[in-house]
């Protein structure tokens, strides 16, 4: 008897940690998103397109990558929602909140993981669109 309640103990904390901690799969419906990579011009202009039309407090944000470039510091995130299934390349300028140890460790340890209530600008204009990185509140690791 005591054997079967540390498995069934065992198996609930499984599940638990199975469906709270991990991204799920999500299938793009999005041509533009499966043609281009995030960096062009075209699926920035998309992505726009796509978050002005969901609420954007339903959408999930998980950690991809950190990189440097060019003096700059940037993270890439899979963005998650019903309806939308993408990539965003944020560029970190001014505001660092909530990310600090992601960028003392660049990124290290932290890929896959969820950043919660997730803020970003966006600056549009004749020849770019740049996606800049806010705060987040938390780290789910």
């Amino acid at each position: 008897m005591k054997n079967k309640l540390i498995l069934y103990v065992f198996f609930l904390v499984f599940l638990l940690i199975e469906t709270s901690c991990d991204k799920s799969n999500c299938k793009n419906t999005n041509v533009i998103f499966d043609k281009y990579s995030p960096e062009t011009e075209v699926y920035k202009k998309e992505l726009v397109e796509e978050l002005s039309k969901i609420d954007k407090s339903k959408l999930t944000y998980w950690l991809d990558a950190y990189q440097e470039k060019n003096g700059l510091k940037y993270i890439q995130v899979s963005i998650q929602g019903d309806t939308l299934c993408a990539k965003i390349i944020l560029v970190i300028k001014n505001s660092k909140k909530g990310i600090e140890e992601i960028i003392k460790n660049k990124g290290v340890g932290y890929v896959g993981a969820e950043l919660k209530n997730l803020e970003f600008l966006t600056y549009l204009d004749y020849i770019k669109t740049e996606f800049i990185f806010k705060k987040i509140s938390r780290i789910v690791d």
